[in-house]
């Protein structure tokens, strides 16, 4: 059985790059590929944290790795930004992905879910969801499921046709996600398992839920995929018992690794841990997909947070290197080695996998000198003026920064924000006086102002939705809540929107005090990875050649910038930065290699 398992995997590589239809299915113990058995490895990694020209040369360290298959989730807010704007264009072209790693000789698991969790900006929802009044997220509520159904339709328009029953390499689509740790409701799965198949995915369809909360999410009739555990009998016994006392076993996600969120140590964990774990499950047939094999970067302002009632926020960091086996630049790792020693321990016999490209060269860029330079208060869009202050939501608005102004009057006492989501930098009159941290639950300061009527601006950053737990709900940003001088709620703002989707033709103007916008711009012979070293730095964003690379924050862990070698060119290349608490910062130095385990 074994050989002829082994055998049929080579084949399947091989099947994958072919033309015609293929039939996947499930047999009692294993996955069956055209009748055959088939064995699924596995790795995550998202079209949207790769550049798109790096997605080849990802998939191909994925294969000489050992893995026929790649996973991957849908992010519904990359592709419905706003209500009724769908964009499957450049980074966000899903199905070239999938076309991509077909010619590449990979298997797809797709994961559309709509809620993806992934450390994602409200875990994959469109900030506008929170807009809408009555609308309840993963539940049967009428707005919802409208909203859901025209999204899901257009997902199947894209990718349906390349399910491997028409055709393409799609194995299987995965509904919900991880839905046991939320719910239980079974008529809201099977209306989610019947929305999937009006959108045309009419193959193999799966849950995946944490081991114990397996008999919560999972939906009768489907494979009930586990998450988490990696004990081959205990797999086996989780399966069996949601799914008729059959297989076959897969493990949906498997954790190499962790992610990070800032203020808190880097998340590694040695090869060695999991290397005789990963022969374990693969020695017992199971199939598995590695979370993540390579993460990869989050980049914009499209990071997630988590919190619940034992926990304070924890935004996370943009890097998603997640100590993965392919590391945030798309190199091996000596986990990637000891994996792929392990993988080949279970192919066939005189099976060579494709030689392990070397790691990519980078460079160190020499200083430089960002001497434009424009205050963010010189800058600022016509106001929008309520008698309290207005969330991102009710301004239209989904990242980035708002501006919140009003006059006090001056002296001594307590200033208390209520619902500060997520950062608050306070100014008296264009000066610094403070700065509110929704991580460290500070929401008041102590101010001595100026005799007389002063300026009181709060810029506020959002740091990112929370993406996994009970709060999904009660996700908007901004302030939410009144804010209060000497215990009495101040009325009268003006709320100055900064979402900064774009950088490209900004006017810098107003000087080099407050939050400062900064550009200049370096030369290159040929284009390279490269890291910019932020420790000098306060709290920000970098964008390159109009791309925006992420934040960066001096509480770490993550001290660099990761700049890929696809979005640079031979000759001057710019560089913004906006930078919240150090203006008079104007020298940005390079590095040619990252820094993700330094805190503050």
């Amino acid at each position: 059985m074994r050989r002829s398992l082994l055998f049929f995997m080579m084949m399947a590589v091989l099947a994958v790059r072919g033309q015609g239809t293929h039939r996947f299915e499930l047999g009692d113990s294993s996955f069956l590929l055209d009748g055959k058995p088939f064995l699924m490895i596995s790795g995550e990694m998202h079209y949207t944290r790769v550049p798109r020209e790096a997605w080849r040369q990802r998939m191909r360290m994925a294969r000489a790795m050992g893995l026929n298959t790649v996973g991957t989730y849908v992010f519904w807010n990359v592709h419905e930004p706003e209500k009724g704007t769908f964009d499957f264009s450049g980074n966000n072209d899903i199905a070239a992905f999938v076309r991509t790693a077909k010619e590449e000789g990979l298997w797809v698991v797709l994961r559309p879910s709509p809620y993806v969790c992934a450390e994602w900006e409200f875990g994959g929802y469109p900030y506008w969801l929170e807009k809408e009044a009555g609308l309840v997220v993963r539940s049967k509520e009428t707005k919802y499921i409208e909203e859901y159904r025209k999204y899901i339709h257009e997902v199947g328009r894209q990718l349906a046709p390349l399910q491997v029953n028409h055709g393409g390499n799609i194995l299987m689509v995965q509904i919900e996600n991880e839905y046991g740790s939320y719910g239980s409701d079974k008529e809201y799965l099977d209306l989610n398992r019947r929305m999937f198949v009006e959108a045309g995915f009419d193959g193999l369809l799966y849950t995946c839920d944490p081991a114990g909360d397996v008999g919560k999410g999972h939906l009768p009739g489907l494979l009930p995929a586990v998450n988490g555990v990696d004990r081959p009998e205990r797999v086996k016994e989780i399966v069996r018992r949601n799914h008729d006392g059959k297989g076959p076993y897969y493990i949906a996600e498997w954790y190499p690794a962790w992610f990070d969120w800032w203020g808190t140590r880097h998340h590694t964990v040695p090869a060695e841990r999991y290397a005789g774990r990963l022969d374990s499950v693969l020695g017992a047939g199971i199939s598995i997909n590695m979370y993540m094999f390579h993460g990869g970067t989050t980049r914009g302002f499209m990071n997630g947070g988590n919190y619940n009632d034992r926990n304070p926020y924890e935004p996370q960091t943009s890097s998603y290197d997640y100590d993965a086996p392919l590391d945030e630049a798309g190199n091996a790792t000596a986990k990637f080695m000891e994996f792929r020693k392990v993988i080949g321990r279970h192919l066939p016999a005189g099976t060579v996998l494709p030689e392990v490209p070397p790691a990519k060269p980078a460079v160190k860029v020499g200083a430089v000198h960002l001497s434009e330079v424009g205050s963010v208060f010189g800058m600022l869009p016509a106001p929008v003026t309520a008698s309290r202050p207005m969330s991102f939501e009710e301004l239209d608005q989904a990242y980035g920064y708002v501006l919140y102004r009003t006059d006090v009057d001056g002296g001594g006492g307590l200033l208390r924000v209520g619902g500060l989501r997520d950062l608050g930098i306070v100014f008296v009159n264009g000066r610094r006086v403070g700065v509110l941290d929704r991580r460290l639950r500070q929401d008041s300061l102590v101010l001595e102002m100026p005799a007389g009527r002063v300026r009181l601006d709060i810029l506020v950053e959002n740091l990112g939705r929370i993406n996994f737990g009970p709060y999904l709900l009660k996700n908007t940003k901004g302030i939410i809540g009144a804010v209060e001088w000497r215990g009495k709620e101040l009325r009268g703002w003006q709320m100055y929107r900064l979402p900064f989707g774009s950088v490209e033709g900004l006017a810098l103007k107003g000087g080099d005090s407050g939050p400062v916008v900064r550009r200049g711009s370096f030369m290159m012979d040929a284009p390279a990875d490269t890291y910019f070293d932020m420790r000098k730095w306060g709290k920000g964003c970098v964008w390159v050649n109009g791309h925006n690379l992420g934040r960066y924050w001096r509480v770490g862990p993550q001290q660099t910038i990761y700049v890929p070698a696809e979005w640079l060119k031979k000759g001057r290349n710019e560089v913004v930065v906006f930078e919240l608490l150090k203006p008079e910062v104007e020298v940005l130095e390079g590095l040619d290699h990252a820094v993700l385990d330094e805190l503050e």
